[in-house]
């Protein structure tokens, strides 16, 4: 479960690392910016949604504060 967790966090920053990328080679006019800035929203929703459904089903369990 780290394991996935920890992909998915590399595919966020890496999709906003590209939005950057295409953001200051473009100079804002390439719909590319706006395609990778959403890609990036749609990683965070999708890992919210199966951490969500995964404690849901019992698979992880909080562990509080300690």
């Amino acid at each position: 479960m780290k394991i996935f967790v920890a992909i998915a966090f590399i595919l966020i920053i890496g999709s906003l690392g590209s939005a950057l990328f295409y953001l200051m080679r473009d100079k804002g006019g390439s719909p590319r910016t706006l395609r990778a800035l959403a890609l990036r929203v749609g990683f965070s929703i999708t890992l919210f949604v199966i951490i969500l459904v995964l404690y849901k089903l019992g698979y992880i369990q909080p562990t509080g504060l300690h």
